[in-house]
């Protein structure tokens, strides 16, 4: 079922320091251009990296649920990881049949990279908010 490592979310009070951090720090090469999801209320911006890629979250507007994850970690960090899976449905089916939760209704929704996603909540990932964002079936990403 679980596929490659697609990415880590960092959550962040501004996303151009933590680019500047990831390009002048670690030296990467490459983020992509900061775009806002106003229907997740976060502001996305992606840094690739050779074999996966970080998102950079940001808040957009007051009622984004990342000012809570900010409330408590006011300089920002970890948010999640993202692993790939080939059929969404079909994963989440056989994670509630083990007792995962699904947040939100279960239904995928869309998610940054234009793929339907799915969040499974931490206390049943080992304290971590785990992705699951469908690929193309030919491998292709």
């Amino acid at each position: 079922m679980i596929g490659r490592l697609n990415h880590v979310g960092v959550a962040t009070p501004s996303i151009e320091a933590s680019v500047a951090l990831y390009r002048d720090m670690l030296g990467a090469t490459k983020a992509h251009e900061p775009f806002d999801l106003p229907a997740q209320g976060v502001r996305v911006c992606f840094v690739d990296l050779p074999n996966s890629q970080i998102e950079l979250i940001e808040p957009l507007g007051d009622d984004s649920p990342i000012h809570g994850f900010l409330a408590k970690n006011p300089k920002g960090g970890q948010h999640h990881i993202c692993f790939e899976v080939e059929d969404i449905l079909a994963a989440r089916d056989a994670l509630r049949a083990k007792g995962a939760t699904i947040l939100g209704t279960g239904e995928p929704r869309i998610g940054a990279h234009g793929t339907p996603i799915l969040f499974l909540h931490p206390k049943d990932m080992g304290g971590v908010l785990v992705e699951l964002m469908e690929t193309p079936k030919d491998g292709a990403h």
